[in-house]
């Protein structure tokens, strides 16, 4: 009989022959959810990404077994059909199974292609949301998706189709219209085409752009550029995926906002990096 890994509340059980869809967050540890930790504690199988960190998966239980599932561009990894006819292998077999993605499984982590294999097999599942790193990893870099004085959209758009090359049906002169910050995952291979196709849109050639590379684990880099110089700079300071990609003015609060470089006793760079004059309002 399994005990409840989490005092003082009534948590949910992982039963046998149900898969738990569940996001481990951008990386730190730390960022994990209670259900998440829950889940580890519990699960007889878990069947988890590249991006998953390893010191999460210590969190696991003693006898669990642990079943990697990784995808990553340009490298050999399994096929997501053959990812999720696993899954429903083992609930069959009458296991717990916890499947780990990294970031949040909905958010261009095709956790919803595995739900419906699971359910179209007759699987039970829960779904256990995660910090999406295009969110939490750019707050780690001290960038806010969205701030009063800047934005009053975001728009979070992939840079690669199933194909491996950036989606054909994205309409990035609508996209660049539409929306004063992009957010962009998984679009380092064809970030050159991508600043293109914006630029060509009409986006400002000095518009502030970030990459943040391994968000907020200890190998975080973060890039600071421009629309017009990314690509060379990505190539000058050799950085490599994973990473998010950040265009537009929300990425100059991170001139005020890095947290991480306080905390080493450095002071910020600029209390008001839009320029007008007097600190940001409060409140």
């Amino acid at each position: 009989m399994t005990t409840n890994p989490l005092p003082n509340s009534d948590w949910p059980t992982l039963e046998q022959g149900w898969v738990w869809l569940c996001g481990a967050g951008p990386g730190d540890p730390g960022l994990l959810t209670l259900h998440a930790l829950n889940a580890l504690r519990q699960a007889d199988v878990i069947v988890y990404d590249a991006l998953v960190d390893k010191r999460i998966l210590e969190w696991a239980g003693p006898t669990t077994t642990l079943e990697y599932a990784g995808k990553r561009g340009g490298k050999p990894s399994a096929k997501q059909r053959d990812i999720s006819l696993r899954l429903v292998e083992l609930a069959k077999q009458g296991k717990r199974v916890l499947r780990l993605k990294g970031g949040d499984p909905f958010v261009f982590g095709r956790g919803g292609e595995e739900g419906q294999t699971l359910v179209q097999h007759g699987i039970p599942i829960r779904i256990i949301p995660g910090i999406s790193a295009g969110i939490g990893g750019l707050a780690y870099a001290g960038i806010p998706v969205t701030h009063r004085d800047v934005n009053q959209s975001v728009t979070f758009v992939t840079g690669h189709d199933q194909s491996g090359e950036t989606p054909s049906s994205l309409n990035w002169k609508a996209i660049s219209d539409g929306s004063q910050v992009l957010v962009i995952y998984m679009g380092m291979k064809h970030m050159e085409r991508i600043t293109g196709e914006l630029l060509a849109a009409g986006r400002a050639p000095d518009e502030p752009c970030a990459v943040v590379t391994s968000a907020t684990t200890p190998d975080q880099k973060v890039l600071e550029t421009t629309l017009a110089t990314m690509v060379a700079d990505i190539k000058k300071f050799s950085l490599t995926p994973p990473a998010i990609v950040c265009v537009g003015k929300s990425v100059l609060m991170r001139q005020t906002l890095d947290w991480a470089s306080m905390a080493k006793g450095e002071a910020p760079r600029n209390t008001d990096p839009l320029g007008r004059g007097r600190p940001a309002e409060t409140g």
